[in-house]
C-alpha cells in the first residue's frame, strides 16, 4: 500500500508539473524508465556477482546437504531399531538425533544469513554503479527524470537496455 501511495503521489506530482509548464517547454521534457530488477539480473557485473556468490557458498551448501542426508539416514536407522532398543539406549539415541537436528538447523540458518549478507553487499555495490551509469545516460541524453518501479510505462521510454549496455561497457571497480 505504501508503494502504491508513493507511485500515486509521484504521478500526481508529474501531472501537476506538466500542467504548470508552458506548452513549448512540455515538448522538451524527457522522462525515461529503468527496470532495476532487469539490470540486477542481466548486467554482466550482476551475473559475475551471482557466480561469485555461488562459488563462495557451494562447498558450504554441499556440506549442509551431506549433513542433512546423514541426519535422515540416522533417523531412519533409529526408527527401524527403536523397537529392539532398551529404553536407556532409545533415550540416548533420541537425544543424539535432536542434537544433530539442532546443529543442522543452526548451520542452515548461519549459511542463509551469511549468503543474504554477502548478496546484499554485492548488490549494493552493483546498485551504486548502476545509479552512476543511469545518471550518466540521463545527462548524456538530456533526460529530465528517470523513473523506476512504476505501474505502467510506454516501452518507448524504457532505457533499461541502454543502462545495461553502458554498465557492461564500464570497467568494474
Amino acid at each position: 500500500m505504501n508503494s502504491l501511495s508513493r507511485h500515486f503521489a509521484l504521478v500526481m506530482l508529474l501531472g501537476s508539473l506538466a500542467m504548470a509548464v508552458p506548452a513549448q517547454a512540455q515538448e522538451s521534457f524527457r522522462a525515461g524508465f529503468i527496470n532495476t530488477d532487469r539490470i540486477l539480473r542481466e548486467a554482466n557485473s550482476a551475473k559475475a556477482a551471482s557466480a561469485k556468490l555461488e562459488q563462495e557458498f557451494t562447498r558450504r551448501e554441499k556440506d549442509l546437504v551431506e549433513m542433512g542426508n546423514a541426519l535422515k539416514t540416522a533417523s531412519e536407522k533409529f526408527e527401524r531399531e527403536a523397537p529392539t532398543l532398551a529404553e536407556s539406549q532409545r533415550a540416548i539415541r533420541q537425544r543424539q538425533l535432536v542434537d544433530q537436528d539442532r546443529d543442522f538447523q543452526r548451520k542452515r540458518r548461519e549459511i542463509q544469513e551469511d549468503l543474504n549478507a554477502r548478496r546484499n553487499e554485492e548488490y549494493a555495490a552493483l546498485q551504486e554503479r548502476a545509479n552512476k551509469v543511469v545518471k550518466q545516460v540521463a545527462e548524456a541524453e538530456k533526460y529530465d527524470v528517470i523513473l523506476q518501479e512504476v505501474a505502467y510505462i510506454n516501452p518507448k521510454h524504457d532505457i533499461t537496455d541502454k543502462v545495461i549496455k553502458a554498465l557492461n561497457a564500464a570497467p568494474a571497480k
